[in-house]
């Protein structure tokens, strides 16, 4: 599949050696680990911006656009495994897709029913609920035994969804350690949060297609880059006033 792939925002395949029993695809270096490194540690997640997080947001769901929409032939691939384990951070922070062993081909009309795998993922936490229905993610069954998607849409109808937003994010001070307007643009946050919302959906008919995602990302992207620029000749302006 990697062969057949071409965009800036899934890893690049270089080659591959097969020895005997050993199989190695070789790829493009992952310089700056993978996005679970960071969301996996308190001290690692404070390089995250609300910004870089963004953008993170943003390169994945081009890739997944192309990977539904773009291919050649009218071809899709459905990666199937889309988590934090599989997003690799290059040199400047730009998210690629790492790995497609779930992945699988649909041609043009392809029925829906094939994406059902028959054996379960490593990860079942991350799992589409239609592929799964015990998916989870531990931390927040207590709140809801469905689940974190279950959770998140429910805050979101309570207005709620605020308190489940990274504490780390609302000490942010900006790349510049600016102490104005800490932690994300309120308008970048909802935009962010409506889409979000409409992403867990129960069923797949109710869900965005990806360019829409892309189009909302953007868009709580230029709020937030916004608020930064704002930021910035403010603070210029007051250091050529004293």
């Amino acid at each position: 599949m990697l062969t057949s792939v071409k965009h800036p925002n899934i890893v690049n395949l270089l080659g591959f050696c097969v020895e005997d029993s050993e199989m190695v695809l070789v790829t493009k270096s992952i310089c700056n680990g993978y996005l679970i490194d960071y969301l996996g540690n308190v001290n690692h997640m404070r390089k995250l911006t609300w910004e870089k997080r963004l953008k993170i947001c943003i390169d994945v769901a081009h890739a997944l656009n192309y990977l539904h929409y773009e291919m050649e032939d009218e071809n899709m691939i459905k990666n199937r495994d889309i988590t934090s384990y599989n997003i690799g951070l290059d040199e400047h922070w730009g998210a690629k897709i790492v790995n497609f062993r779930w992945s699988i081909f649909l041609p043009p009309n392809q029925q829906d029913e094939v994406l059902y795998p028959k054996r379960c993922f490593d990860r079942p936490s991350y799992v589409d609920p239609q592929y799964v229905k015990t998916a989870f993610d531990p931390i927040y069954r207590k709140v809801n035994v469905r689940g974190l998607g279950h959770v998140a849409r429910q805050s979101f109808c309570m207005g709620t969804l605020e308190g489940m937003i990274d504490p780390i994010l609302k000490e942010e001070s900006g790349e510049n350690n600016f102490g104005l307007n800490k932690g994300p643009n309120k308008d970048s946050l909802h935009t962010f949060m409506k889409i979000a919302y409409e992403c867990v959906a129960e069923t797949q008919d109710q869900r965005p297609t990806m360019k829409v995602v892309v189009k909302e990302l953007e868009k709580a992207l230029s709020f937030q880059v916004s608020q930064r620029s704002k930021t910035l000749i403010f603070v210029i302006h007051m250091q050529n006033a004293c």
